[in-house]
């Protein structure tokens, strides 16, 4: 049995990452370290409870004693690290914050994982190779984000040589342990790789995110905010799609490489909630929530415009060229496809009520 160190794993993407690779790989022991900040929780979670190869643990990847206690503990033999504060209005309300947890803990994890390794080889054998054993370096696989790159303009796509120009305190933190990551790769020769992923959507994110807050506040006949003019472009990816994108990552990635995850989904933001409202249109007729509403009133009625955000970057867009071309990578769903799943995931959490 192989022990991966999860950090993050109670909030959005890691939650949904930890059931599918659990499903996956028996030969796999995951200990997941999450402080469980406003934006973890542990019902995320609540389908691996009772799996003999997961472990919780509740602390802070800041805390290096606790660090270096699961390591010893538990024999880590590879980290795959989604914690981090990654909310980009709270970044600008709190940026010291953002500074401790994405750029500290960062640091923590990988000294503690670099000063562990080096004392404590590991040598097992690999699903591909059956008849020998071969030395492995344990692996830190590092979790980032597209807004590292900062902001494009109409045409373009960030590539994994895309120079970093960070635009907020939140993609400045990320870019910063990026850099970290990269540092212990060429001055200690880690085994390291970096995920830079476009913007994620599917079950499980929290209330704050712009397509939960679209379903929520259709839902309870809340004005529905758009930022500015709502012309803002993201490439969406969807959650489940970026989780096996990881995996291949972590298994089959080139030490010390940068591999970007993207959706090829560009939406404005006034495309995403048009989408949404007529999908619930169609799903839970507005009329029928409310009898006091004509017969052919839209979600879309709610829509609001609201101040722009601080620092705002216009579009972000990935190309994912080279996931595919090496890992043989495929997102499996389309916007369109992955946004029905979303809202369906989401009227069965709201009871299908407002």
């Amino acid at each position: 049995m192989k022990s991966i160190l999860l950090t993050g794993t109670a909030g959005f993407i890691g939650s949904n990452f930890v059931p599918y690779f659990l499903d996956k790989y028996p030969e796999y022991n995951l200990v997941n370290l999450d402080l469980l900040t406003y934006a973890g929780n542990l019902e995320n979670l609540k389908e691996c409870e009772q799996n003999p190869r997961y472990k919780f643990i509740k602390g802070d990847i800041c805390n290096r004693e606790l660090v270096e206690f699961i390591f010893n503990e538990y024999g880590i033999q590879g980290v795959i690290h989604f914690a981090a504060e990654s909310h980009v209005d709270n970044s600008i309300k709190n940026p010291g914050v953002f500074i401790q947890t994405n750029v500290t803990g960062t640091f923590t994890l990988i000294d503690v994982a670099y000063k562990y390794w080096m004392k404590n080889p590991f040598v097992y054998k690999t699903r591909s190779s059956k008849s020998s054993a071969e030395s492995i370096i344990p692996r830190f696989h590092h979790i980032s984000t597209d807004e590292v790159y900062g902001t494009l303009g109409e045409i373009g796509l960030f590539t994994e040589s895309t120079p970093y120009a960070p635009n907020s305190p939140y993609s400045a933190s990320k870019a910063s342990s990026d850099m970290i990551v990269r540092s212990y790769q060429e001055t200690y020769g880690m085994n390291t790789v970096i995920t830079n992923c476009s913007n994620n959507y599917g079950p499980k994110q929290h209330d704050e995110k712009l397509i939960p807050t679209i379903i929520r506040n259709a839902l309870k006949g809340n004005p529905i905010p758009i930022y500015g003019d709502g012309k803002n472009i993201r490439d969406w990816l969807y959650v489940l799609d970026h989780c096996k994108g990881i995996d291949l990552v972590y298994h089959k990635g080139k030490t010390g490489e940068v591999y970007n995850i993207g959706g090829r989904n560009e939406r404005t933001n006034l495309q995403i909630v048009d989408r949404i409202c007529a999908i619930l249109d169609e799903k839970v007729p507005r009329s029928s929530s409310y009898p006091e509403l004509d017969s052919g009133s839209s979600y879309k009625e709610l829509i609001t415009f609201v101040e722009d955000r601080a620092g705002h970057d216009r579009r972000y867009a990935i190309d994912a060229t080279k996931l595919e071309n090496e890992l043989l990578w495929r997102a499996d769903e389309n916007f369109d496809s992955g946004i029905v799943k979303t809202i369906e995931w989401y009227l069965k959490k709201y009871g299908n009520t407002n």
